[in-house]
């Protein structure tokens, strides 16, 4: 087949993918897991994310971006392609799963895919997905090709003025210049493609600098009476609900530690108080980002196509539930650019 036509239908299979994928799903789903998903869905904020399980998907939709690299530098194969695409650019699905099973199947070789593999092959997409939007970013923004972003590449918009007032408004130069050195670990003066990466996607960071950053910038948003800390009703109001409905859908809808239990529990210096470093270990929760949406996509995963309910999944399973492995989840059932970048959020 020419190169045209399997561009051609590549293009035609990832469309088909985004319009198709999940509204029969929606409609036609018969578990209860799919409705508890959509709930939680609505918990991440304002971003819409698209979520791939196949690799193959993952290859299509990055040569769609690109609008088709003649270099293959979107890591679509023609060949590998052609062997699942249709004459009318659909991808046989059955097939794929039929693939990529063994491909999860490794902890142990079993036959059957249990949850930690699961959420181990959608952490890793996610991760890829995370890694491929950072270089493509640093492409577009590393003027001098030295493989690193100074802050002025990156915001090319603020004046030499701008930074001298180090102004910290939201937004303002000063504020993006401390997201900035949070980011820069190493502290010279530019940004590698982790620390780019670090910038670009705070919430999916290690970075003990960035997670406090943005706690503190959400501590203002719950903290009612703007003393810097959280007391137990500021805690209950704003973040112990988020808090339990993630929690929740991680165990199954089982038990849950009360809102005085939890706050007891973070609690550390025991002073009544809630602040930035001892809400560290539910920021996911409160501020949950790609990685976060992976495991509860996995987690939906599970609930959706296992059908014994013994806690991993046959190929006959996936297979009798092949549609939600190649459905597109959006947020609050609309469509939008998954490509906004932390620019758009903030």
């Amino acid at each position: 087949m020419a190169k045209a036509v399997i561009y051609a239908l590549v293009a035609a299979a990832f469309v088909l993918l985004i319009t198709l994928g999940p509204s029969e799903h929606r409609h036609n789903s018969s578990g209860g897991g799919h409705s508890h998903f959509g709930r939680v869905n609505r918990r991440f904020g304002n971003r819409s994310r698209a979520l791939v399980f196949d690799p193959l998907v993952a290859k299509i939709e990055r040569y769609s971006e690109g609008k088709g690299s003649s270099n293959h530098e979107d890591g679509v194969d023609d060949d590998e392609v052609e062997q699942y695409i249709g004459s009318e650019g659909t991808l046989n699905i059955t097939l794929r799963l039929m693939i990529v099973f063994p491909m999860l199947d490794k902890s142990p070789k079993d036959g059957f895919i249990n949850s930690l593999e699961l959420n181990n092959w959608v952490r890793n997409m996610a991760v890829e997905r995370l890694n491929q939007r950072t270089k493509k970013e640093m492409i577009s923004h590393d003027q001098n090709h030295d493989g690193s972003i100074s802050f002025l590449e990156y915001l090319p918009q603020f004046s030499d003025e701008d930074i001298e007032k180090n102004e910290m408004g939201h937004g303002e130069a000063g504020w993006w210049k401390q997201q900035f050195i949070n980011a820069d670990i190493d502290h010279n003066g530019t940004l590698s493609l982790n620390e780019f990466k670090d910038l670009l996607h705070p919430e999916d960071s290690d970075n003990e600098e960035i997670k406090k950053w943005l706690l503190k910038e959400k501590l203002e948003v719950m903290d009612s009476d703007k003393d810097g800390k959280l007391n137990f009703m500021e805690f209950c109001e704003h973040a112990y609900e988020i808090y339990k409905n993630y929690v929740e859908y991680e165990t199954s809808w089982l038990q849950v530690s009360s809102a005085e239990e939890k706050f007891a529990e973070l609690d550390i210096n025991k002073d009544k108080f809630l602040g930035v470093e001892e809400l560290i270990p539910i920021l996911s929760y409160l501020h949950p980002g790609e990685l976060s949406y992976a495991k509860y996509y996995a987690g939906y995963l599970m609930k959706e196509a296992d059908d014994n309910k013994d806690g991993k999944l046959t190929l006959e399973e996936m297979l009798n539930h092949e549609s939600i492995f190649y459905s597109t989840v959006y947020n609050d059932d609309t469509y939008e650019d998954f490509e906004d970048d932390f620019h758009d959020e903030l």
